[in-house]
């Protein structure tokens, strides 16, 4: 199913979640994450609305998905700087999913940690294809597959953006949609760019 297909009822989705407010339960406050989080502090009484907990669980599903591809491909690939980054990525999702993780259980018993399931999605086909390709294609399938994947990612956190009601939650949203897109600028460049 193409990214688009997908992407405008998951937008749709998260429009509906901030008309309809925060979640039946109460949610606490957005606990402070780990000094190493890349997400920061959290503000006292930034409390998760129910358009946070949407956003954050497709994130938890979305990044596990992205670790899934890098962790497929990582060491198959051939070109140095596509190494790099994709250890680059590997990095900061964890990171950023760990955080997510953490976040999720304030929001009340109807949160989920667990995340948004990928399967079923258009890019378990693009999974087939990267594993499938051959040695002397891994690179160029990666790039298209991490590109594709990634410029999901930066569409959701710019919705996000938008809509969300948590600041903190929002603040990481803004640093998804900046990081994956650069990532993507880097995957799709020229190739003498890539170098």
């Amino acid at each position: 199913m193409p990214r688009r297909t997908l992407l405008a009822p998951l937008l749709a989705v998260l429009l509906l979640a901030a008309c309809a407010g925060p979640p039946a339960s109460t949610p606490s406050a957005v606990p402070e994450p780990a000094p190493a989080s890349p997400v920061g502090s959290a503000a006292a009484g930034d409390a998760l609305s129910g358009i946070d907990v949407v956003f954050l669980s497709t994130m938890v599903g979305h990044s596990e998905r992205t670790l899934e591809i890098v962790r497929l491909a990582r060491d198959r690939a051939r070109d140095g700087s596509l190494r790099t980054l994709a250890a680059a990525i590997e990095a900061t999702e964890a990171d950023e999913l760990a955080a997510m993780r953490g976040w999720l259980p304030t929001a009340g018993p109807g949160a989920s940690a667990g995340g948004h399931h990928h399967a079923g999605h258009g890019d378990d086909a693009a999974l087939d294809r990267l594993r499938a390709a051959s040695d002397a294609d891994v690179d160029e399938v990666l790039r298209e597959v991490l590109a594709d994947h990634q410029r999901a990612a930066a569409d959701l956190a710019r919705a996000q953006v938008d809509v969300g009601r948590s600041e903190q939650v929002r603040d990481l949203a803004l640093r998804i949609e900046r990081s994956r897109t650069a990532e993507v600028e880097l995957l799709t460049g020229p190739p003498t760019a890539r170098r």
